[in-house]
């Protein structure tokens, strides 16, 4: 299972979760929650205690991955498969444009 920190502006606003089965979690952060409870990363994720779950990456994730040739170079730089979104998204997402930001958490470390 791969999971990634979200960050938006800096501060720690929930996991992302490659679950084994292929699926993908999202969970804000409890304080997160209790402080910025108007603040969500996107519009169709609002902040709520209920994680969000999908059979593919949601498309928000998926979104901050790069395209065209900046996604070529990336996937032969790190040899990462186009089709490995996760992996791409751990990869490039962390330092992006907007004010969410992807971290990695090591796969044996539970967050």
């Amino acid at each position: 299972m791969r999971q990634a920190l979200i960050k938006y502006n800096n501060i720690q606003a929930g996991i992302l979760k490659e679950l084994d089965t292929g699926e993908y979690e999202f969970v804000y952060d409890e304080r997160y929650i209790q402080s910025h409870p108007d603040r969500f990363i996107t519009f169709k994720m609002p902040v709520r205690t209920q994680p969000y779950q999908s059979n593919r990456l949601f498309p928000f994730f998926d979104g901050l991955i790069p395209e065209g040739w900046l996604l070529s170079i990336a996937s032969e730089s790190w040899k990462i498969n186009k089709n490995d979104r996760m992996g791409l998204l751990l990869a490039c997402c962390q330092n992006t444009v907007g004010a969410v930001s992807v971290h990695t958490i090591p796969e044996n470390q539970d967050v």
